[in-house]
């Protein structure tokens, strides 16, 4: 698993995911809603924390300006 997400992407997946998080168990969701909310946030936190996104791989977008030697 190489980084492909990087750069300013990074911190902005991390803050969405965060802020998706504190909506999805504190605003009054329906149930689906919820758990769309949550899933998503968990998403974004999860590729921004890690730097890599499966999404970006399938699409061959890479946003990490570091090239990582194998």
């Amino acid at each position: 698993m190489t980084c492909n997400v990087g750069g300013v992407e990074r911190p902005i997946r991390v803050v969405v995911g965060v802020a998706l998080l504190a909506v999805g168990a504190l605003a009054e969701l329906p149930p689906v809603g919820m758990g769309l909310v949550l899933a998503v946030g968990t998403i974004a936190l999860v590729t921004g924390v890690i730097g890599f996104c499966p999404a970006w791989s399938l699409f061959g977008i890479n946003t990490c300006p570091i090239k990582l030697a194998k």
